[in-house]
């Protein structure tokens, strides 16, 4: 098992203009040193870490030896979203609405240049760890080779922006919130096809507690368990602040991107729709001929990235061979 490393940054500004006296940066590396092959950074999600692989590896299915994203040819870095408490309850951040998604691509290319390279075969994340990817890629325009958000989109939608102020009333306001905010959330990754097929209306005990309930009830505790509060507000809100376009010329920031984008939707997703990221390919369309859309089918709706390994690995398998 990889172990975890720290970069500590001092005085780091911010988009709002407030300056964060100290910001810690982990990560974690597998595969090949840094330098000897092309590198692959992955960006978790809103409940991820830096443990892509091996028995508690969130990515197992997609990354290690002999894999599709192979850890034999490739260097795979994985940062911590600062305050995601991930081994390190010390350096949670309490003034979570100071950050953005373009602070944390910011800091990802700071803990990039301590490893002294310039160049980047692939950055991949799915749902919050792709719209991190897309503001690397505005920010960097010209240092990726291949970028891969999955699930994802450049920019919140009316629909997202909602939902994270009802996750933040919630994480705020309930006498249990990482509980009570995990279970609505559960019902926002998945559909009620997914909830049907999994549980079939079947109670779960003589108490008249149905399995679906139940499930509920252990996810909001796996995660209180493991998950401080200040991390999920925070990670809850970063989600509302992608916008790789602010103050910004859409066409221009499309135009610079010289990587290959490829764009990965689900086609029953409603945290990022698949209707969205079309909308986003088609655009990108009109600037470069680089670009690719594929969509995973499942009934499973957000969390399919996570489910359907074997036709996201089809997907990726051109890009990593």
């Amino acid at each position: 098992m990889s172990t975890i490393q720290k970069i500590v940054f001092q005085n780091v500004p911010l988009q709002n203009r407030v300056v964060q006296s100290k910001v810690i940066l982990s990560y974690q590396l597998f595969g090949q040193p840094v330098g000897s092959a092309p590198l692959v950074l992955v960006n978790h999600a809103l409940t991820g870490n830096s443990q892509v692989i091996g028995e508690n590896g969130w990515w197992q299915s997609l990354i290690g030896e002999s894999k599709i994203i192979d850890t034999k040819k490739y260097a795979v870095l994985a940062f911590n979203i600062p305050g995601n408490g991930y081994q390190d309850v010390e350096n949670l951040i309490e003034n979570y609405q100071d950050f953005t998604t373009y602070d944390i691509a910011n800091l990802f290319w700071k803990g990039i240049d301590s490893f002294k390279v310039n160049q980047v075969f692939a950055i991949i994340g799915g749902s919050l760890g792709g719209a991190i990817a897309w503001e690397m890629a505005a920010i960097r325009p010209k240092a990726i080779a291949n970028l891969i958000p999955v699930a994802t989109n450049w920019k919140a939608s009316d629909w997202l922006i909602g939902n994270v102020l009802t996750q933040d009333l919630i994480l705020n306001n309930s006498k249990n919130p990482i509980h009570d905010a995990r279970i609505h959330a559960m019902l926002l990754y998945r559909t009620p096809e997914s909830f049907q097929e999994k549980f079939h209306n079947k109670l779960q005990n003589s108490d008249g507690l149905f399995q679906v309930e139940s499930w509920l009830l252990h996810h909001g505790e796996k995660l209180q368990n493991r998950f401080q509060l200040s991390a999920y507000k925070l990670m809850n809100y970063l989600l509302k602040t992608t916008d790789i376009f602010k103050n910004k010329n859409k066409s221009e920031v499309i135009k610079g991107i010289t990587s290959n984008i490829h764009l990965i939707s689900v086609d029953t997703d409603y945290f990022f729709t698949a209707n969205e990221i079309k909308t986003a390919f088609q655009e990108v369309k009109n600037y470069k001929n680089n670009a690719f859309y594929h969509e995973i089918k499942s009934i499973h709706g957000h969390d399919a990235f996570l489910i359907e390994f074997e036709q996201l690995n089809n997907i990726l398998k051109p890009i990593f061979n």
